[in-house]
């Protein structure tokens, strides 16, 4: 079975960084692609980017410059650098490992098999 497992979540001031990690476990064929998603206080889940294992990425505009998705060499660990952080970019971030990923319009999304970790909070002050 597949386990994400999010870390790096914290508080911070406003044009600050972060580094949040998701380590997950279990991955089969059906887990081709990672991605980090977001959700704030009263507001719908929204894509924040995605990374396949072969190295793609993609990105909502809202963070477009400012986050960059990596992984690990060994592809089970992904991370997400986010620099120059906005209030409005306070919310629960959760890692997926899914089936695909793409964008579209200006935010991302996971399809097929979808896997969710626990979610880490990250807080921007400003």
């Amino acid at each position: 079975q597949v386990q994400l497992v999010e870390s790096g979540g914290g508080s911070v001031q406003s044009g600050g960084s972060l580094r949040l990690s998701c380590v997950g476990s279990g991955f089969t064929s059906s887990t081709a692609c990672m991605g980090w998603f977001r959700q704030a206080p009263g507001k719908e889940r929204e894509g924040v980017g995605y990374i396949y294992r072969k190295g793609t990425t993609g990105y909502a505009d809202s963070v477009k410059g400012r986050f960059t998705i990596s992984q690990g060499n060994a592809k089970d660990t992904v991370y997400l650098q986010m620099n120059s952080l906005k209030p409005e970019d306070t919310a629960m971030y959760y890692c997926a490992a899914s089936t695909a990923c793409y964008s579209s319009g200006n935010s991302t999304y996971a399809a097929g098999r979808i896997y969710w970790g626990q979610g880490t909070q990250v807080t921007v002050s400003s």
